[in-house]
């Protein structure tokens, strides 16, 4: 039984603040509707990337998708998605938190690989573009929502870098018996591939070429644009055959090449490496979760992927640089025509490729020279010998 008086109760009671005054002062917000903030900001410039440059469109078409997959995880598996401002949470209230976010990032995580079946890369792009998102609320807003996104995990894969060796290359370049053969419509997916072959741009670039990218500087022509996605300056000498192509479509469209969307590139792409006779079988394999997966062009009958069903866009600018290397251009210019980072680990991955080239080449020649019959030493007379 409470002894104390009426007044030292209310008292008392005055000094403590109950509960449901507590949550009135804990703000919470929809999360959706701030990443829609996040959105808004990104596209009008408000957000700019490290260097005082605006975010590329790409970039912010990225966060688009994040938002549209949050939108449907919160759908299907009816989590209420929320941020809460974490300053004047009690201690059980914080770990109540932290254990709200544990559990958003074990479901999320089961949504998009067992729901949506991505694989490891697609994952970890939709938990990096969160994490921006909670650096954005905690850096640019002056909110407190906490570290929690530190939690989550970006899963990464290494995806194997498919390029056209310098013989392929040669052939689709020069061999005119080849090019008769093919339709005019294939014939102008060649002239863009051996083109992308060659110089080394981003598709996105390659196709936006015009003739203000041309530049000539006595009997020499070059190429000069600036990259959409890292605004750096490319230049590159072109050779005769590029000169060649690049003068057959000048008349014909505003771009230096004839247009054509990626995705109609990419599927004419593979039926022109599939009419040069490029069809031997290449182990396909992706990541979930650590796991490898083993893909199969028909999954019933296990039937390998082709070579020719590898080719894609990327294939020419990677194509382009690990040529160069094969063929004993020095890294750093090659890093200065491609634009990428001196301790880049992904042009790192092209100077394995180009190195596992010339082992092939000089294994070749070791195989050459232990069929001839005899060196020129044997052939010497011995006091010449040494």
């Amino acid at each position: 039984m409470n002894t104390l008086p009426v007044e030292r109760q209310r008292s008392f009671a005055g000094n403590k603040t109950p509960r449901n005054m507590r949550k009135q002062h804990q703000k919470t917000y929809e999360l959706l509707g701030m990443f829609d903030q996040f959105i808004l900001e990104s596209t009008k410039g408000k957000r700019q990337q490290k260097n005082g440059n605006r975010l590329r469109p790409g970039t912010v078409q990225n966060y688009v998708y994040t938002r549209k997959i949050l939108e449907e995880f919160s759908a299907v598996k009816k989590f209420t998605l929320r941020i809460r401002d974490t300053r004047k949470l009690t201690a059980r209230e914080l770990e109540s938190e932290r254990g709200y976010w544990k559990k958003f990032y074990r479901k999320f995580t089961e949504f998009l690989y067992q729901q949506k079946g991505f694989y490891d890369n697609y994952a970890g792009f939709h938990f990096k573009t969160i994490r921006s998102f909670f650096n954005y609320l905690n850096d640019e807003k002056g909110m407190s929502v906490g570290s929690y996104h530190k939690l989550f995990y970006v899963p990464k894969e290494t995806v194997p870098i498919i390029t056209l060796s310098p013989e392929q290359l040669q052939f689709l370049t020069y061999d005119e018996n080849f090019e008769k053969g093919l339709s005019a419509s294939l014939q102008r997916v060649k002239d863009i591939l051996v083109i992308g072959c060659t110089v080394a741009l981003r598709v996105s670039d390659l196709l936006n070429l015009r003739k203000i990218n041309l530049e000539k500087q006595g009997e020499r022509f070059y190429l000069r644009v600036q990259s959409q996605k890292t605004n750096t300056f490319t230049r590159v000498m072109l050779p005769d055959y590029a000169l060649k192509i690049f003068r057959k479509y000048s008349n014909r469209h505003t771009t230096l090449l004839p247009p054509i969307t990626n995705a109609h590139l990419n599927r004419r792409l593979k039926e022109l490496v599939e009419k040069a006779g490029w069809k031997e079988p290449v182990l396909k394999t992706r990541e979930r979760r650590g796991n490898t997966i083993h893909l199969f062009r028909n999954r019933k009958s296990r039937q390998a992927y082709r070579f020719c069903d590898m080719i894609t866009s990327h294939t020419m600018r990677r194509t382009a640089i690990t040529t160069m290397l094969s063929l004993g251009m020095p890294e750093q210019l090659v890093r200065k025509i491609s634009g990428h980072a001196p301790h880049s680990k992904e042009f790192f991955r092209y100077v394995e490729i180009a190195q596992n080239y010339l082992d092939r080449e000089t294994e070749k020649l070791h195989l050459r020279l232990q069929k001839v019959p005899a060196t020129s030493v044997d052939l010497l007379p011995k006091e010449q010998v040494i």
